[in-house]
């Protein structure tokens, strides 16, 4: 092998070697700290435009049921269950917005009406094809946090 092609597979070791470290955590290893998740559950940033995607998918996120969010103004139907999202990273660091999005029982307590997008712990009477799985997928979370981060005042 000539020395363009030592060159060729040293990178591309290197860069699956990479990939082994955005292991994704399961939704039971989730670690909450203080009302907040400080690991990523991917171990890759997320990016705000699929957040933004999935925030307003009816069949995914589906936010905008509770949450009116003015930066989406042609989104219809905004809900007014939960508060407003316009500011919200000035109001919660990625961590606690981690920590919400994945479980918010675990932030608001056991009444709260949202529901955890990365959690097995969904309630009774849960459709048999969904047991065991999680609303949203761990990047989806991290997606939708990215989003969620670029929402200030």
């Amino acid at each position: 092998m000539n020395l363009a092609g030592i060159l060729v597979a040293a990178s591309a070791a290197a860069m699956c070697g990479s990939v082994a470290f955005a292991a994704e955590i399961a939704p039971t290893d989730v670690k909450f700290e203080d009302y907040a998740v400080n690991a990523s559950l991917t171990g890759v940033a997320g990016n705000a435009e699929e957040g933004a995607k999935v925030f307003a998918d009816r069949k995914l996120g589906n936010c905008l049921a509770c949450h009116e969010n003015k930066a989406m103004p042609k989104q219809l139907f905004q809900g007014n269950v939960g508060p407003s999202l316009d500011g919200v990273a000035d109001r919660w660091s990625p961590a606690q917005l981690r920590a919400i999005v994945s479980d918010s029982k675990k932030v608001f307590g056991p009444e709260t009406v949202m529901p955890g997008f990365y959690s097995l712990e969904v309630g009774i009477n849960v459709r048999k094809d969904l047991v065991g799985k999680t609303v949203l997928s761990a990047q989806q979370v991290e997606d939708v946090v990215a989003y969620l981060a670029t929402l200030k005042e």
